[in-house]
């Protein structure tokens, strides 16, 4: 493959990339029928952004996908957006962007190479089986050029896995990590199997809340493909409003999106509400990948303790049994998931910055960054809820 010339191209829409070619990219695995690893870069999710405008217009996430092809097939695909401003990113650069402003600079447009709103590791350079290198090279080589032509300031690749985070940081893009927490599935057989590895402390904390949770007056029922109805949207919708109001100011996602996403991904959708004589008062949307299952959105409309561990934590674990997936993730940050079997594990970035001193300060402030972070995990992890040994005190 080394002599085989390529071509990079631009795409303002990501209707000009035909499905199949995209998610024989983003998702070969899935080409046996079942589901995709990570359905968040599937060519129905980020079209389902697109086409409810949670994207472009002036959303301040511009699309311009990039597509390698060579032997006259594509061969790489990755989502990538200019963008004026720093939201909906969940890797914080507003104290780089303030810095450069103050230096004199424009730090914005930059290019982002993301899964817009999706604080979720996967896969970010996607490239057909056979084709990683040759393919991984010319998307780099895209996201570079258009940024180098436009006189932008940076490029972030956020949420990458580690190999490429490895392969990012050997090109000289500077690499970054953080932390999440994640729920890992060892066999249990069901949550009591799950809880019998706690220590006696933390079950009986977990017991309690669960049982709180029950006493908000009502049952909790989980929903997914067609058992999905449109009134539940309408009732989601609500919810992800107050959330989004409170916590970004104003909500991503149109609504709009959430039709789009019943119309083509509702069978990977798993939504468990909350309900008193019928109606939600609370509500939570999980994605169903072929072995995590990806908590996103939570929102309620009355407050009850517990409520929020009971529909966003617990039923994702009982859901990860029951269905034999390896993890759940429960989107970023939360300190508070920890106690509930939930462990930090480090996330990764790729940077590339423009001006030299600049990136040789944002560089520093990494290798800085990057040992506190390795020091916080290895002291929640020393924290866990997890038993010691193998002896522990009885309920």
């Amino acid at each position: 493959m080394t002599d085989t010339k390529i071509e990079i191209r631009t795409h303002n829409s990501l209707s000009s990339i035909a499905a199949r070619d995209w998610d024989a990219c983003a998702g070969p695995e899935a080409s046996d029928g079942v589901r995709s690893i990570d359905p968040f870069t599937t060519h129905r999710f980020l079209l389902a952004l697109e086409k409810s405008g949670s994207v472009g217009g002036r959303t301040g996430w511009q699309p311009h996908y990039l597509s390698v092809h060579a032997g006259g097939q594509v061969i790489a695909v990755a989502p990538l957006y200019a963008k004026t401003h720093s939201q909906g990113e969940y890797v914080f650069d507003h104290s780089w962007a303030d810095a450069y402003d103050r230096a004199g600079g424009q730090y914005y447009p930059k290019l982002q190479l993301a899964v817009p709103f999706t604080p979720v590791t996967g896969r970010r350079f996607l490239t057909r089986p056979g084709h990683d290198a040759i393919g991984r090279a010319g998307l780099v080589q895209g996201m570079m050029q258009i940024a180098t032509e436009n006189g932008l300031s940076s490029a972030h690749i956020t949420f990458c896995t580690e190999d490429e985070a490895q392969a990012g940081a050997q090109m000289g893009l500077l690499h970054r990590i953080g932390q999440q927490f994640h729920w890992e599935n060892h066999g249990y057989a069901d949550f009591d199997d799950f809880l019998s590895g706690l220590s006696s402390r933390k079950r009986k904390q977990l017991r309690k809340e669960r049982r709180q949770a029950q006493e908000f007056g009502g049952r909790i029922a989980a929903f997914t493909g067609d058992d999905i109805q449109s009134h539940h949207w309408d009732t989601f919708w609500h919810f992800y409003q107050d959330t989004g109001a409170r916590k970004w100011g104003r909500p991503y996602l149109t609504r709009a999106f959430f039709d789009e996403l019943h119309a083509s991904m509702r069978d990977d959708v798993l939504l468990v509400f909350a309900l008193r004589d019928g109606r939600p008062i609370a509500g939570a949307l999980n994605l169903i990948g072929r072995d995590t299952l990806f908590g996103r959105y939570w929102g309620a409309s009355e407050h009850h303790p517990c409520l929020h561990f009971e529909l966003c934590y617990y039923q994702a674990i009982d859901f990860a049994i029951q269905h034999n997936l390896q993890r759940v993730e429960a989107g970023a940050q939360g300190e508070h998931k920890l106690a509930r079997g939930y462990l930090p594990v480090t996330t990764h970035s790729l940077h590339w910055i423009a001006e030299p001193s600049f990136r040789d300060a944002v560089s520093e402030f990494l290798g800085a960054e990057k040992r506190a972070v390795e020091g916080d995990m290895d002291i929640l992890t020393s924290y866990g809820p997890f038993r010691k040994t193998v002896i522990d005190e009885g309920d």
